[in-house]
């Protein structure tokens, strides 16, 4: 079936790009995406119409998929086109919450508020359709492999310009999940959701080990939480978290997170979990800052996002987060965000990845911070991530996988971490030297040598000669050129 859901996937792709409308992945994917969505709503509304006797569709009967997608030989051409860009989108755009699941339709809506019908040719949208319709999403096996298969175009996505900068390659996703390890019924936050990938690894990584009855797998889903300000990934992620099984997506948010007030946050919002990978390099916009406390307000997305993970966790909760080397070595504001994190939280690993790991997205460098609330920090342990031998550098044909990490699983520890050693990778700094280093968590693997650049007086006068040597040459090309300028 895997391979079927490739080959039906990779087909749906070759009819759009036969469309003038679709231009690239992004809008491809897009397309896919909210027919997908359709489909996976009319196949659930299907089984709970057999489960419930009193259930209705949040959609009216002429709109439902199978009312005008199912036929194969049904509407096309330009009554398709009419259908679905005159009728169908407005009506779901404000379609009012009805029938017996109304928070059904509110994600109906949500999903629906910002997409797009891309395909221009109404022949080669029934085509489309028509692959889509072979599609049961109520078979758990067929809804597996989909689910992988979406999951690998996501990872595709980074390729797609921007569209990059929602996707977590899938080792780092899974590693960090894995060292996380939430249980059912733990409450999971992630503030910057993208397409979903820490929420879905999440609930493959529960299902693995700790889901065995149903009140198990009804605690999970009832513990989740996610937040994307963007309309595409929200989109994306509503239809991942579909394909994952999820019953009620209603816990996807479509928000900036860090539009609300810092101090509005209360005790009724604080989580177990935070698992997530802020938006960094970028600022937010104006005014955004202002709902911070003004010992930390500055534009810098990455900052404000850490000054909240703070305050989100419970007492006991625990995080695991991707943040730049700048929050590391900066002062200022990063100085006192860093001061607060570790006298509230226990910040007890530090994993320093290779600055190739986001590439292309991004080459800057990034780390994983692991921490947990209600203790202040006492040590903390950096392991270094090297690249695997033989390769130079991390790329789209070659990423970072999960069992790349398996030295630093292997090094991580027992339950409470002991039995840690130090390595050539791996070295412990306590408090003390942090706090003398005016909070700078920006330390180097002390077992690896600096590298010789040499003298730097002998540096200094060959770049001197260096530099006298083009002065030369620049004189002797003016005098060329004012020569021939005379003849």
């Amino acid at each position: 079936m895997a391979t079927s859901a490739r080959t039906a996937v990779k087909a749906i792709q070759d009819i759009m790009r036969k469309d003038v409308g679709v231009d690239g992945d992004a809008q491809r994917l897009s397309q896919l995406c909210w027919l997908f969505f359709l489909k996976i709503i009319d196949d659930q509304d299907k089984a709970l119409e057999l489960t419930e006797d009193d259930y209705r569709s949040p959609l009216p009967e002429h709109l439902q998929w199978r009312s005008w997608a199912a036929d194969p030989q049904g509407i096309t051409g330009d009554a398709l086109l009419e259908f679905i860009n005159q009728e169908l989108f407005p009506y779901l755009k404000e379609m009012p919450l009805r029938g017996s699941h109304p928070q059904r339709g509110q994600v109906v809506r949500e999903v629906f508020a910002d997409a797009f019908n891309y395909m221009k040719s109404g022949q080669l949208l029934r085509q489309v359709i028509n692959k889509v319709h072979g599609i049961d999403f109520n078979n758990l096996a067929d809804r597996k492999h989909f689910g992988d298969v979406y999951e690998q175009l996501l990872n595709d996505l980074q390729s797609a310009g921007n569209a990059g900068e929602y996707y977590t390659p899938r080792g780092v996703t899974s590693f960090m999940v894995d060292r996380i390890d939430p249980r059912p019924g733990e409450t999971l936050l992630d503030t910057s959701g993208g397409t979903g990938g820490f929420i879905t690894c999440s609930i493959r990584h529960m299902r693995e080990r700790y889901v065995k009855t149903l009140a198990d797998e009804q605690a999970m889903q009832a513990a989740l939480r996610l937040i994307e300000k963007k309309p595409l990934p929200f989109m994306l992620c509503v239809t991942n978290m579909l394909l994952h099984g999820i019953e009620d997506p209603s816990f996807v948010r479509r928000d900036n997170t860090l539009a609300k007030p810092y101090r509005e946050w209360g005790v009724a919002d604080q989580v177990n979990v935070i698992i997530t990978n802020p938006p960094f390099g970028g600022v937010e916009e104006d005014g955004i800052q202002d709902n911070f406390p003004a010992e930390f307000r500055t534009r810098e997305t990455a900052d404000l996002f850490l000054a909240l993970f703070i305050r989100l966790l419970k007492p006991g909760g625990r995080a695991g987060v991707v943040l730049p080397d700048g929050t590391l070595f900066g002062e200022g504001v990063k100085t006192r965000l860093k001061q607060q994190l570790l006298t509230e939280c226990n910040l007890h690993t530090v994993v320093r990845l290779p600055n190739s790991v986001f590439r292309p997205y991004a080459s800057i460098g990034t780390n994983l911070l692991f921490f947990e609330k209600g203790t202040p920090t006492e040590e903390i342990w950096y392991y270094e991530q090297p690249v695997p031998e033989g390769q130079k550098a991390y790329s789209m044909t070659r990423p970072i996988r999960a069992e790349h990490f398996a030295d630093c699983v292997a090094w991580w520890g027992g339950p409470n971490r002991e039995g840690r050693v130090e390595t050539e990778q791996a070295w412990r700094v306590p408090i003390a030297q942090i706090q003398e280093r005016n909070y700078n968590l920006d330390i180097k693997n002390p077992h690896v040598a600096a590298a010789d650049h040499g003298d730097p007086e002998k540096l200094l006068a060959e770049l001197q000669t260096a530099e006298q040597t083009a002065a030369a040459l620049r004189d002797q090309l003016k005098a060329i050129l004012a020569e021939a300028l005379l003849r």
